[in-house]
């Protein structure tokens, strides 16, 4: 499997000496699962592509502080590309800022959530036990780092997991698109991070329950079994291969 990882973002301070990149954190997060994949990252800030996707078996957008919806030059040109990929039914995963991007280009309304910032640990219900490693999940809970969402399913798209504070926060199209808003990449001092940096904009309520949830862990190496099951065309039964 040959994976290209659209890197939509950059790590800061100690946590860029620590992790490397967002595209890092993919790569060694499907290590992790036994995934024996060939990735490569791409920065698309830098306007960095492949030169052809037709190299890759299947392409993953991660996440980013950019909203999915902006007019900056980058953001418009990933959205052309996203938008051709999808066209062609190529295997896509989106995270948070991905996840956003790909639903906008499928059709869906994407904006700020009234609700305000998603932070923490976040439990959601889940939708989907036929999907792999989901026959016996009711719920799931993962690291959110987000003030943006998709209000709307995409047109043709499934619902895979859902809270009351985010509706919309896992769709799966077909065999071939994987989305979530949640990151199952983060570690709790990633998450940490990100809310110290926020506090501000959190507010002293919200940014105290977020960081004491994160004493809890999450789920995310599962998500990454999920989606290695996804892309390599596993049964929702199988084990995770490469």
């Amino acid at each position: 499997m040959k994976l290209c990882i659209l890197d939509n973002d950059i790590l800061e301070g100690h946590l860029a000496d620590t992790y490397g990149s967002f595209g890092a954190l993919f790569t060694q997060l499907f290590a992790r699962v036994g995934a024996r994949w060939e990735t490569t990252v791409f920065h698309t800030q830098l306007g960095q592509y492949p030169a052809s996707f037709d190299d890759f078996d299947a392409v993953l957008l991660t996440g980013s502080r950019a909203d999915s919806f902006s007019d900056a030059p980058w953001v418009v040109e990933l959205r052309k590309r996203v938008t051709q990929l999808l066209a062609e039914q190529k295997k896509m995963v989106g995270v948070c800022f991905g996840h956003q991007l790909i639903a906008l280009c499928l059709g869906a309304p994407v904006s700020r959530a009234p609700q305000g910032w998603g932070a923490g640990r976040m439990t959601y219900d889940w939708h989907r036990r036929d999907l792999p490693h989901s026959a016996e999940r009711a719920q799931i809970s993962l690291l959110a780092s987000h003030q943006d969402q998709v209000h709307e399913l995409p047109p043709g798209a499934q619902l895979v997991a859902s809270s009351p504070f985010c509706p919309v926060a896992s769709f799966t199209v077909g065999e071939h698109v994987f989305c979530i808003q949640p990151h199952p990449e983060f570690s709790e001092e990633i998450s940490a991070f990100l809310m110290d940096k926020r506090r501000e904009l959190l507010g002293e309520d919200k940014y105290t329950a977020s960081r004491q949830s994160l004493v809890h862990g999450h789920e995310g190496e599962d998500i990454a079994r999920l989606v290695v099951a996804f892309l390599e065309n596993q049964t929702a039964t199988a084990s995770v291969t490469a």
